[in-house]
């Protein structure tokens, strides 16, 4: 089963977003198996967005992602990584497919509302970033056999 990292920014918290976007991912059939309000802070934000640090753009990236609190949450489910990036859509909320979170919630490229790894490798780095193993509760939902037919997961 894979994971993923999900981030709800600081645009998706202020906007009162949380709970529409999330259902999207219950509706889905993704399994939550770690979840937490928190602030993130300067150094976790250089340490998430590493390869951006030196650009100019990072400090308003910076800025942006520590203003507000959000939710960080890792999900679980057969192929979850790219099953996520394509529920969001394009980076761009202008230029995201109507039916995709972006699409249908964000007009903005930085004020996308949800960060999603891009890569199993890079959901395991992330995920370190903000969660420990003790705060990763697997679990299998008695609706299972339900989700998916046998030898699909």
């Amino acid at each position: 089963m894979e994971r993923t990292f999900v981030m709800f920014k600081p645009d998706c918290v202020q906007r009162g977003l949380l709970g529409r976007i999330l259902s999207r991912f219950d509706d889905k059939g993704l399994r939550p198996v770690a979840m937490k309000m928190i602030r993130v802070s300067p150094a976790m934000a250089k340490q998430h967005y590493a390869e951006h640090v030196s650009k100019p753009f990072y400090p308003g990236l910076e800025e942006f992602i520590t203003a507000s609190p959000v939710l960080a949450c890792v999900f679980e489910g057969p192929e979850v990584v790219r099953v996520v990036r394509e529920m969001l859509g394009a980076t761009s909320g202008l230029k995201a497919a109507a039916g995709t979170i972006r699409g249908d919630f964000s007009s903005s490229r930085q004020m996308n509302l949800v960060h999603a790894s891009d890569s199993p490798e890079s959901a395991a780095r992330e995920i370190g970033i903000y969660f420990t193993p003790a705060e990763i509760h697997a679990w299998e939902p008695s609706l299972s056999c339900w989700l998916q037919a046998p030898g699909e997961a």
